[in-house]
């Protein structure tokens, strides 16, 4: 049976010489029935607009296995890869269940969705900071993104973007892809999950200040026993030291785990590691505006209106965030 990457790159290579139109309705339809049946196959969801540390969380969770039976480092789970290798390790999948193709996902999942069984999965809900995803989502639309995805995100948007062009602002504050649209995203997934029968809410900010801590919680809701030592090497796999340095290496297989344009240090998928990095990206008055309109608009329960992040806390792991 075809892997879950080698499905999806089949459905890119047959549509790519199709026109435009026929492209998009192909791609969008086919890639949808395989996000279904990557979410109904799996043993845990995880759900998290794009820069919310959803890559990191999976290099942590495939190190926990990779210990645990001996496998080598450097293939990190999307889906199936470690499945196929040892069937007794879980399936792992990750969607944002927002944007394009993966919003069928989401839609499995909405409040007053048709029981199905997406709704009775392990779901782990990562939110982090609005601000900070959005400056790291700039970072990986104009530089990291492949075109294909691109094109499905930015066809669904009323006013498309020019990617080569854009500057930060007015991609955070006036675009489609922006703030806004995040605020809107963590609004609906935090309204989703409370009505999901095994869904936990693992914010970024909370994976990074005690990532061991948070793995055991997500191991309970696997039905798994993680011990102290498969932790620590995962931990310890997953610092921001070891990784950034492994991604120098081109260590890892994936595309994905490699820098997108070289010697572009912002191009890097391990950057900052910073909780509150949207600082150093804006001025006082432009942070200031963007902190209004998360007072403004998010939900208050997900905590992030209430107090400034804080950008000179310690480093920590972190992959897949600036």
């Amino acid at each position: 049976m075809l892997s879950d990457n080698v499905k999806k790159a089949l459905v890119l290579g047959s549509s790519a010489l199709l026109p435009e139109r026929l492209r998009l309705a192909s791609r969008r339809a086919w890639l949808a029935r395989l996000e279904l049946e990557k979410a109904e196959q799996t043993g845990l969801l995880i759900i998290g607009h794009p820069k919310s540390g959803n890559t990191w969380l999976r290099v942590l969770l495939s190190r926990l296995y990779q210990f645990r039976h001996d496998l080598p480092a450097h293939l990190v789970v999307t889906s199936d890869e470690l499945h196929r290798r040892i069937p007794a390790i879980p399936r792992i999948s990750a969607t944002n269940g927002w944007y394009s193709y993966e919003g069928a996902v989401g839609e499995k999942l909405a409040v007053d969705a048709a029981p199905n069984p997406i709704r009775e999965k392990p779901i782990v809900f990562l939110p982090r900071h609005p601000i900070d995803i959005a400056t790291s989502w700039y970072l990986q639309v104009t530089k990291r993104q492949s075109a294909a995805k691109f094109e499905l995100i930015n066809a669904d948007l009323e006013q498309p973007i020019d990617r080569t062009s854009i500057d930060r602002w007015t991609f955070v504050r006036h675009s489609g892809f922006g703030l806004l649209n995040i605020i809107d995203f963590l609004n609906t997934f935090h309204a989703r999950v409370a009505k999901l029968p095994q869904a936990i809410t693992v914010p970024y900010e909370a994976l990074r200040a005690d990532p061991a801590r948070e793995l055991a919680r997500i191991g309970v809701l696997m039905g798994e026993d993680f011990t102290t030592e498969e932790i620590e090497e995962a931990v310890r796999f997953g610092s921001f030291d070891n990784l950034k340095s492994l991604e120098t290496d081109n260590f890892f297989k994936q595309k994905g785990l490699r820098p997108g344009i070289k010697g572009d240090a912002e191009s890097s998928k391990v950057r900052r590691a910073e909780v509150g990095g949207y600082r150093r990206d804006f001025t006082a008055e432009q942070a200031a505006e963007l902190e209004a309109l998360v007072a403004e608009r998010l939900d208050p329960a997900l905590g992030y209106a209430a107090a400034a992040p804080d950008v000179t806390a310690p480093r920590a792991a972190a992959a897949g965030a600036p």
